[in-house]
């Protein structure tokens, strides 16, 4: 039986640049690239955003951080017009500072309780 042992093998034969290089390049693999929105996919998301505002209501943001993609489900509880900030509020009451431009759809969770 043939116990391969995969990169583990040829490490102990590389410089330490090359390992870190190899990580680096691994992990970038795994990096998403921003996507551009429309004007209409803006003004649909605006109006969407107001709308939860008015009533209350949950909303599913999706957002770019950290060269990746996440999805928080919470209600807005205050939008920053000096720093372009809206400060959403999640069903564990941890408070999300998310940044208009980087915000990449937005849409009305159904079937979310109000959280407080």
């Amino acid at each position: 039986m043939i116990r391969d042992r995969g990169r583990i093998k040829w490490t102990s034969m590389m410089l330490p640049e090359h390992v870190k290089m190899l990580k680096d390049w691994a992990s970038e693999d795994e990096d998403e690239q921003e996507k551009e929105l429309d004007e209409q996919q803006l003004e649909q998301m605006n109006e969407t955003i107001l709308e939860a505002m008015e009533f209350n209501r949950p909303l599913a943001i999706t957002y770019y951080r950290q060269r990746k993609y996440e999805l928080v489900v919470g209600t807005i509880h205050y939008w920053d017009q000096i720093t372009g900030k809206m400060h959403v509020v999640d069903a564990f009451g941890e408070v999300h500072r998310i940044g208009l431009s980087a915000i990449a759809d937005v849409r009305v969770a159904e079937g979310q309780e109000d959280p407080r």
